[in-house]
């Protein structure tokens, strides 16, 4: 299964993106905004592209089993849920339709078929 992210708006506040599983559109994210490599704000910098392992594992803050992005340079605890806006983010990535400006909507729909439609561990190329 190849899962991507292909960011398509660097904002200032926040970075919207389109999810692919094995080359088909499957929903849009958010993540806080894309910085210059090496710098960090913690909890407003999206992760650097690149390709990394996802594991499904027990969240401590969200006391559910969530994907957590692995070995993610600087950064700790990334993981993939539902929000709606950059400031659910935290520097992690937000799940469901960009119809609105700054945010996705149907998260938590979008978060649960995702969850049903990937297996425990997976590679995610974000670009």
């Amino acid at each position: 299964m190849k899962v991507e992210i292909k960011r398509t708006f660097k904002g200032v506040e926040y970075t919207v993106g389109k999810l692919y599983i094995d080359g088909a559109y499957f929903c849009d994210t958010l993540e806080d905004t894309v910085r210059p490599n090496g710098q960090k704000i913690a909890g407003k910098t999206a992760i650097p592209a690149g390709t990394y392992r996802v594991k499904k594992t027990m969240s401590p803050r969200f006391k559910t089993v969530l994907p957590e992005i692995l070995n993610v340079p600087n950064f700790t605890g990334v993981r993939i849920h539902s929000g709606n806006t950059a400031k659910d983010t935290d520097g992690c990535l937000l799940l469901g339709l960009n119809k609105a400006k700054g945010q996705v909507l149907c998260s938590k729909n979008t978060m649960a078929f995702f969850m049903d439609r990937t297996p425990n561990e997976f590679d995610l190329i974000i670009e």
